[in-house]
């Protein structure tokens, strides 16, 4: 059986830096660099009572509390500190875009986070969930192959689109003609007459109640790509089926493009939005039991 130390070494230290002696030397001093850093881009919002940073609190510790078992450090929390500490990579996003969703998260955490997308912040996203389930839904299957041999500890499926961008004008203006796409009407699972809904996606998301939907894939830059427009119309669908408290927190990162922008107005409605920073968009979305509209999303 392997030591604690080596069981750490084996589980959560990518393959590229296994069997290196010098490698934990320079992963101590990178990390206490990561997390000054980490620390104090995100000290002006952050206390650190908090539950996604408390485990990164060293001062004045109180005695162990068994009720306080959700602010223990997890391996995610772990890994993501060593990888953005020895990483020239950043995440996608900026640092005011990524505080939006994170002020979320730590006031809502552990909770149900679905992610449209497998990327360079994924630890980052995961980190800040502790004990929460976050899925991460990615159209590469090779990508999430390479992903996850490096980061075991995160949570990934491929998924297939059904949609091309270049088909997104036409979509938009044939999806009312189809039943099973009207809001009352819509579902997801096995709806193959609506060419907007998911229908190829894993058990786990139909089953799951989602109290966060990041939309930041699949690709939607080039004519034959999936474009983000089933990924918008099928994240608006999860949010009004909500049967629990509260609501859907929705955020759809790369507003500046048209198919985006076109369908979030459509499906996730202005009324809802309720935060705008550089690319990315905020809607609080409520079930559909408490709104007026039934033939319309919005």
């Amino acid at each position: 059986m392997f030591s604690n130390r080596n069981r750490f070494h084996y589980y959560f230290v990518p393959d590229k830096f296994k069997h290196k002696p010098c490698f934990f030397l320079t992963i101590a001093i990178g990390a206490l660099i990561g997390i000054s850093i980490l620390i104090s881009a995100l000290i002006e919002t952050v206390s650190l009572n908090d539950p996604i940073l408390s485990s990164l609190s060293s001062g004045g510790a109180a005695p162990y509390n068994s009720a306080d078992s959700h602010f223990l450090t997890t391996p995610t929390q772990l890994l993501a500190v060593l990888h953005y500490a020895t990483s020239a990579v950043v995440p996608q996003q900026s640092l005011e875009e990524i505080k939006v969703t994170f002020n979320v998260l730590r006031s809502i955490s552990p909770c149900n986070f679905l992610v449209f997308g497998l990327g360079h912040d994924s630890l980052m996203w995961s980190a800040f969930n502790p004990r929460g389930t976050t899925l991460f839904l990615e159209e590469d299957p090779k990508w999430v192959q390479s992903v996850l041999k490096d980061f075991p500890t995160l949570h990934a499926h491929s998924v297939r689109y059904r949609t091309k961008l270049s088909q997104s004008d036409e979509l938009f203006k044939s999806y009312r003609s189809q039943q099973t796409c009207l809001p009352d009407k819509t579902y997801l699972r096995e709806n193959y007459r609506c060419k907007l809904a998911l229908t190829g996606l894993p058990d786990e998301v139909y089953e799951t109640e989602w109290d966060l939907i990041m939309i930041d894939a699949p690709r939607g830059y080039y004519a034959e790509a999936p474009g983000r427009m089933g990924a918008i119309f099928s994240a608006a669908v999860m949010a009004r089926a909500r049967v629990g408290p509260g609501v859907t927190h929705v955020f759809l990162h790369d507003v500046n493009r048209k198919v985006e922008k076109m369908y979030a107005k459509e499906f996730l409605c202005h009324k809802n939005r309720v935060n705008q920073v550089g690319r990315l968009w905020h809607f609080e979305i409520p079930p559909a039991s408490k709104t007026n509209t039934s033939d319309r999303f919005c």
